[in-house]
């Protein structure tokens, strides 16, 4: 049986203590629960892909609880101490060239001679980093390719027994997973996320492409098929078809079974989707029909999760 651990100084305690006899530890942060291991250990890395069933060439994000324990792995040139000041601790994710003193577990990276890098702000998962004391590789604590969790039951639906622990913090508020900036080579946003391109790209003062290949993931979030329910999924439907179960978005769904946000409101959506595809996933007998999202801000983010719970399913 998996432990439920209270965020107390006891229950981290327990939770460091696990990490380092290299087990797994799911763990809250601002974004969604994370799966929690020792980043320099290949047996505890190796676990996460059993644990999760993740493909062995789909890289890891590191956690550590500064840019200063963030400079220990990662280099960072004068763009990515910029945007890193300007953004960390928060739902940010940075890949930058891996530092050849690092000592990571070449799992995390799939080999890579990058590592994407995130400072969290959830204060459970900072005091959990700190007692740790080392770098921790944590994918989304769910079963690979299914809806990200954002509360410990959702944890538990899917990894019970399969892990050592999960520290119990609440409900995640922002819901959605970090954005992914890539900094090797010309800057490019892998995944978006908690951090809208816009406000990555007035920081940086220039526009900023998409980037990454479905095929050949350069960071975690780019295969097409991902955070899927097992009913099908249906976007932009301004009303459900016979048989659906409808996922509604603002005032124009009012009839929805369930609704993203009444008013209209991306932050509140965003927080919402993945806790709402589950339930809609539980209580749909057919097809999941979504309403369409506004394609600005997080509702980027909340659409590329959509269409990739959406896409075809090898």
């Amino acid at each position: 049986m998996t432990e439920t651990l209270a965020p107390t100084d006891a229950g981290l305690a327990r939770a460091a203590a696990l990490l380092a006899e290299g087990e797994l530890v799911a763990f809250p942060t601002e974004t969604v629960y994370g799966l929690g291991g020792d980043a320099r250990s290949d047996m505890a890395v190796a676990r996460i892909f059993e644990a999760k069933g993740r493909p062995r060439f789909n890289p890891l994000i590191v956690h550590l609880p500064d840019l200063e324990a963030a400079r220990s792995v990662g280099v960072f040139d004068d763009l990515a101490e910029r945007v890193a000041s300007a953004f960390w601790p928060g739902p940010l994710t940075l890949v930058v060239p891996l530092r050849p003193s690092a000592r990571l577990s070449p799992l995390v990276t799939a080999d890579l001679p990058s590592v994407a890098i995130r400072v969290p702000e959830h204060p459970v998962a900072q005091r959990l980093l700190r007692a740790f004391g080392g770098p921790v590789a944590a994918p989304s604590a769910n079963p690979s390719g299914k809806i990200s969790p954002t509360r410990a039951d959702h944890v538990l639906s899917g990894l019970d027994g399969k892990i050592a622990a999960v520290v119990d913090g609440g409900a995640c508020a922002v819901g959605l997973e970090s954005t992914i900036l890539g900094l090797v080579g010309e800057p490019a946003i892998l995944r978006p996320g908690g951090i809208p391109a816009e406000a990555l790209e007035a920081c940086l003062g220039r526009p900023l492409p998409s980037g990454g290949d479905s095929a050949k993931p350069t960071a975690p979030g780019q295969l097409l098929s991902h955070y899927a329910p097992a009913a099908p999924v249906r976007l932009n439907a301004d009303k459900p078809e016979p048989g659906e179960f409808w996922l509604g978005f603002g005032p124009e769904a009012a009839g929805a079974d369930l609704n993203l946000s009444e008013t209209g409101d991306l932050v509140e959506a965003a927080a919402n989707l993945f806790h709402f595809l589950r339930q809609a996933d539980a209580s749909a007998t057919g097809p999941i029909a979504v309403s369409p999202i506004l394609e600005k801000g997080l509702g980027r983010a909340i659409n590329d999760r959509l269409r990739r719970a959406a896409a075809p399913r090898g």
